[in-house]
């Protein structure tokens, strides 16, 4: 798997969000640079389990809708 890289974007979002986070809940202040480095080790270390936890939803919900679409096609036979 390629390593996942963010827009600055959406990295500076999750750096304020992580950053609040340990402000509201662990009354710990950190600095947008350590924040950042923070964020590159979550994603380093846990990125690919919810990536593929994403994949495997999206696997499942195509394969829910196929046989959805599989029903309708049986639906349709006609008999010989």
């Amino acid at each position: 798997m390629a390593k996942l890289t963010f827009s600055e974007e959406e990295k500076n979002r999750m750096t304020g969000k992580l950053k609040d986070y340990l402000e509201q809940e662990l009354d710990t202040s950190i600095g947008t640079f350590d924040a950042e480095f923070f964020l590159d080790f979550i994603a380093e270390q846990f990125g690919g389990a919810f990536y593929n936890k994403g994949l495997s939803d999206a696997q499942s919900a195509m394969m829910s809708k196929i046989d959805t679409i599989n029903d309708a096609i049986y639906e349709l036979e006609m008999p010989d």
